[in-house]
């Protein structure tokens, strides 16, 4: 059983995976920890806000960015997984390159997080290899190719939800039949990516619906634009991302309750707060957390 999986199974509450971009150009917070110093401290200050994941990236996800190679991504890397390893935190490599993720299991990561689905097969068959678990983030096409923030035509997708399982299902049955367990496997619905506003927040309203199909389900709200216009009035301009927290928590707290079982967020501290008093809220009242993973549906995907 990998650790993520360890903990996902001990628990009731949603697990934090902290964000940490080792990146020039991210669409919030590029630039602020390229170097290691800093990157190691951003480490520690995350484990001491409550994160249990810290996910570490070398490419940018922002709508039009271009592929960053591997030697790149592992130069921008260094030591960072190595020594978040060696802090007791689990670790994660957000990267769709099999060769990133290889050197960053041989570092002691135990996560591959892949922000697209083609690389399913390759990436299923190295997690299977190396015991660890696999993150397929649903999206369409590549970041180069994205039109904008929360910008998706509306009639892209038939049901949203339907057709994001859908096209999940058919990237992890490459994974699967690679070797890798279906326990290993950790669905993310890619909020944000290739979906407008309302998409995004429909997948958050029937996150559930994901969450009964019985793989874990990791959501990625924080920051994200269409946070910033769902809170936005009309003709009002978006806030930026550093100042879209507020949005965050309210994402977060909406998946949590449908379900969620790892939140990936920036600000560590202030959401692991919002969860906390959340539940103490829910506890009061004597309700049971939030746990739709409970009956997962099994028969899908087939290796």
């Amino acid at each position: 059983m990998t650790p993520v999986r360890a903990l996902i199974q001990g628990r009731d509450s949603v697990l934090l995976m902290g964000v940490l971009n080792r990146t020039p150009d991210s669409f919030s917070d590029g630039g602020e920890f390229l170097e290691e110093e800093a990157a190691l401290a951003r480490v520690r200050a995350m484990i001491a806000e409550g994160a249990e994941i810290v996910d570490v990236g070398a490419e940018s996800t922002r709508p039009g960015s271009t592929p960053v190679p591997a030697s790149e991504q592992l130069t921008r890397i260094g030591g960072v997984v190595r020594a978040a390893a060696a802090l007791g935190v689990i670790v994660s490599i957000d990267t769709t390159l099999p060769e990133v993720a290889e050197r960053a299991l041989d570092d002691g990561a135990t996560v591959v997080n892949s922000t697209s689905l083609d690389p399913a097969a390759e990436l299923g068959e190295l997690a299977a290899r190396r015991g660890a678990a696999l993150v397929l983030m649903h999206s369409r096409g590549s970041m180069a190719e994205m039109q904008g923030f929360s910008l998706y035509a509306d009639d892209a997708y038939g049901d949203v939800v339907a057709d994001v399982a859908r096209e999940w299902h058919e990237a992890a049955r490459r994974a699967l039949a690679r070797g890798l367990p279906r326990e290993d496997l950790i669905l993310d619905p890619g909020l944000g990516f290739a979906k407008n506003a309302r998409q995004s927040l429909e997948l958050c309203a029937r996150l559930d619906e994901l969450c009964a199909l019985g793989f874990p389900v990791l959501v990625g709200p924080s920051r994200k634009s269409f946070v910033a216009r769902a809170a936005a009035a009309p003709g009002e301009p978006l806030a930026p991302p550093e100042d879209r927290l507020g949005g965050t928590i309210a994402a977060t707290l909406a998946c949590t309750e449908k379900g969620a079982a790892i939140a990936r967020v920036h600000d560590v501290g202030p959401v692991r707060q919002a969860l906390r008093v959340a539940a103490a809220i829910r506890a009061s009242m004597g309700a049971p957390p939030p746990n739709p993973r409970s009956a997962p549906r099994e028969e899908e995907p087939h290796a």
